[in-house]
């Protein structure tokens, strides 16, 4: 396999596996994103649906225990019990995805934007909505068109209850009226900021309160999506210079409407196309990339599968290779993948092993699956993840998972050349060389900064 094969597998994917065939060039890995999603199909997240059914147990539990009823306690324990399952569930999940799909670019494009659209739910019951969250709204519209997505991700319960956008209510509406209830600007703000046009794209504070007003109805109701009329504020809201609403009543199709129009706007284009070029090739990525992933946006009102085509066919897809740390999710999903554990030995894993091969490690370098800092989700540069702490955490998941992962460990010198290929640099291939054992050699390889760096 040649240099250019091993870099395309590392940088829009999670590395080569010896499981798989490398694939060779953009166009397989296009043709996998155009397939059906197996990953999916042979290793299922428990459903929103489920999360919905505990939800609503624990809800009664307390009901109970409110009323009187002793009960109440096991009964929202026991389904409190079985959410946290469902989370270790997903963890597996994660893992043994990585290590097993054919289509590690489906994978990497879900975690690109399920970082554009952070959520990271603050109250233990909403925790175990994240993993279904991701599964359900964000990974079917990762080859789809963006406004799509942004309907999906900007009325679902997880984002609404995230950015408080269920207790905002329209100043004017009955309910704002009668109880002295008012606007939250958080989802407006970070739909503009964030998700759509960017900081410094010209709207203004004017813009968020309109949106913001044109939002309320937009709400909660047993942990599912519920427009409320009644706390919506009377149209019409004036965005960007275009009205919406104003009709008898509020409906969701006035937000929807304006979704619609922010997605396929020239200034969503520049910072969707920045933030790919910047999270798969560089900090400080080319312009011209930027320009022509622009272009392929506007050309097609946000068609994602174009616009990921013109990434990795683009002349500069491999550019300044190196430039960019593997995070740590990555990284680890990346080791999983290198050593190629069995399916079984996965799924089985206790509790206790979740917490020290994945959950612990990520925790120590601050990347915890759905505990983003904050709505603009996680840094990008390099310095942050290349830290003192997090070097050391790397190098002792390399040296001692690998052999609890994995007990029939690889020789070393056949690992660095499945796992690195001529990507290796001379010092890497003399520590598999002379690795007196093959846990210190595979451990040296995945702590090697050839494997962290993309």
């Amino acid at each position: 396999m040649s240099k250019t094969d091993y870099k395309f597998a590392m940088r829009f994917g999670y590395g080569p596996s010896p499981l798989f065939d490398l694939p060779k060039g953009a166009q397989a890995y296009l043709d996998a994103l155009a397939g059906p999603d197996r990953a999916v199909d042979l290793f299922p997240i428990p459903s929103y649906a489920r999360y919905l059914e505990n939800h609503g147990a624990v809800q009664n539990g307390r009901r109970m225990e409110r009323d009187g009823d002793a009960a109440g306690k096991d009964v929202s324990q026991d389904a409190m019990g079985r959410m946290n399952r469902d989370m270790d569930t997903a963890q597996r999940v994660w893992m043994n995805r990585a290590a097993h799909t054919p289509n590690p670019l489906l994978d990497r494009l879900t975690a690109f934007w399920a970082d554009h659209f952070t959520t990271a739910p603050k109250a233990r019951l909403h925790r175990p909505a994240f993993a279904p969250f991701v599964d359900e709204v964000i990974r079917p519209h990762v080859a789809g068109r963006f406004a799509d997505l942004l309907r999906a991700v900007t009325t679902h319960p997880v984002m609404i209850q995230y950015l408080d956008q269920h207790i905002s209510v329209g100043p004017n509406s009955r309910t704002g009226q009668n109880h002295d209830r008012g606007l939250n600007e958080n989802l407006a703000r970070e739909v503009l900021e964030l998700h759509t046009l960017g900081v410094g794209s010209g709207y203004t504070q004017t813009d968020v309160t309109q949106f913001a007003e044109l939002l309320t109805g937009l709400s909660v109701k047993n942990a599912e999506f519920h427009f409320r009329p009644h706390i919506a504020e009377p149209g019409p809201e004036t965005l960007l210079g275009k009205s919406y609403g104003g009709g008898a009543e509020a409906t969701v199709d006035d937000v929807l409407a304006a979704l619609d129009d922010l997605a396929v706007r020239p200034e969503t284009a520049a910072h969707i196309a920045w933030k790919l070029a910047v999270h798969f090739v560089s900090d400080t990525p080319p312009e011209a990339l930027v320009r022509d992933l622009q272009t392929a946006f506007l050309r097609t009102d946000g068609d994602l599968t174009v616009v990921t085509a013109t990434l990795l066919d683009h002349p500069l897809a491999l550019d300044q290779f190196g430039a960019k740390a593997r995070q740590p999710q990555e990284f680890i999903l990346s080791g999983i993948r290198a050593l190629a554990p069995n399916v079984d030995r996965i799924a089985n894993l206790r509790r206790g092993e979740i917490a020290r091969f994945y959950r612990g490690p990520l925790r120590a370098m601050d990347q915890l699956p759905g505990g983003a800092p904050g709505p603009d989700g996680w840094p990008e540069d390099a310095d942050a993840w290349i830290t003192p702490n997090g070097l050391a955490t790397r190098i002792s998941w390399a040296m001692a998972i690998p052999r609890s992962l994995t007990p029939d460990l690889p020789d070393p010198r056949d690992f660095v050349l499945t796992t690195l290929g001529d990507l290796a640099e001379p010092r890497t291939l003399f520590a598999a060389r002379a690795a007196e054992q093959r846990w210190e050699g595979v451990g040296l390889i995945l702590a090697a900064p050839e494997f962290n760096r993309r």
